[in-house]
């Protein structure tokens, strides 16, 4: 796996990965009226490369860059603590990290790719504050009755239902191998795990 294009005469234009699943994460959010409270400029869209092959473990994920409520800051065993802050070129705040790990996710079959996404995209909070969408109980951010994939599996149904252009998700038919098989080396913007630190 690369994240940096080849040079020379024979290289291969290669696969910009998060590139691509954001046109994905695009025409969800405007395909999927229950989605379409997500501003994608404020989501930042991220790989991470995974030390092994096989499909079992973390396919994706999502990283609120707020606390409970959309709060800037949270207090943990008695310390006051801020998130680290993400910004674009242009300056602008990210509220939320999609990160997806390579090439475990390709490993997936294709109607779990689709789920997987939508299944990160629903834990956005409604109401877009950098929060995530919170559930009652101590699994807040999952219920024990599987409503959340459940949810997930229902909107994926209905978007592919909805006929999108078979050139946006083509790709995730392919397995890692097949797609780097096609269009040579896979990269991407690649974003470290905002840290924690404590407001003096």
């Amino acid at each position: 796996m690369s994240h940096r294009r080849q040079t020379g005469p024979h290289r291969r234009a290669g696969f910009d990965f998060t590139v691509h699943m954001r046109r994905i994460c695009e025409d969800l959010v405007n395909r999927l009226p229950q989605l379409g409270y997500i501003d994608l400029d404020r989501v930042a869209i991220s790989f991470s490369q995974t030390r092994k092959a096989g499909r079992y473990g973390l396919h994706a994920s999502l990283t609120p860059m707020r606390f409970d409520g959309g709060s800037t800051q949270t207090v943990r065993r008695g310390r006051r603590w801020e998130i680290q802050r993400l910004l674009d070129g242009s300056g602008r705040e990210m509220l939320y990290i999609l990160s997806f790990y390579l090439p475990r996710f390709l490993e997936l079959e294709f109607r779990e790719k689709i789920t997987t996404v939508i299944h990160e995209l629903w834990h956005i909070g409604p109401k877009f504050d950098g929060d995530v969408r919170r559930y009652g109980g101590r699994c807040y951010a999952h219920t024990s009755s599987g409503e959340h994939d459940a949810e997930a599996e229902k909107l994926g149904d209905l978007w592919l239902s909805l006929g999108p252009p078979e050139s946006v998700y083509r790709f995730l038919r392919l397995s890692f191998g097949e797609l780097q098989q096609e269009h040579g080396p896979v990269f991407g913007r690649k974003i470290a795990n905002p840290k924690l630190f404590p407001v003096e």
